[in-house]
């Protein structure tokens, strides 16, 4: 049984850039869409889409690449987990990789970056951190 499934799609991303993938699969959830709804519109990731096969949901995960052939993202770390939650407010949170990175943050609003959150001073719980 899998405790963590964010952290397991991050680990799925992650080794598919490693091998130099064009797309990865990860098992479907509400709040993985969310997560990458947000990737998509911060430019981390190319597209994904959500696909129905007879009894199991996927994702199919499209990663993006530089001109030159380089991974677009470089860190993927998992802030908030299943044993410690982490909880911040819109004036404690700090900028990630002094702006070049991102926060995916949980709200009261839906799951946004938290640069969208300082805008419209929500704080939650910081899922992971991109950069």
């Amino acid at each position: 049984m899998m405790t963590d499934p964010i952290a397991d799609m991050f680990t799925r991303i992650r080794n598919a850039y490693q091998r130099n993938f064009e797309k990865t699969t990860v098992p479907a959830s509400r709040i993985k869409v969310e997560i990458l709804k947000v990737l998509k519109q911060t430019g981390f990731i190319k597209d994904f889409k959500s696909m129905s096969e007879e009894t199991k949901k996927n994702i199919h995960v499209y990663l993006k690449y530089t001109p030159t052939g380089d991974k677009i993202i470089t860190r993927l770390k998992r802030i908030s987990t299943p044993g410690r939650r982490v909880y911040r407010k819109n004036t404690a949170m700090g900028r990630v990789l002094d702006g070049l990175g991102i926060a995916v943050i949980s709200t009261s609003k839906g799951v946004m970056s938290d640069k969208e959150c300082k805008k419209l001073k929500l704080g939650g719980e910081v899922l992971c951190e991109i950069w």
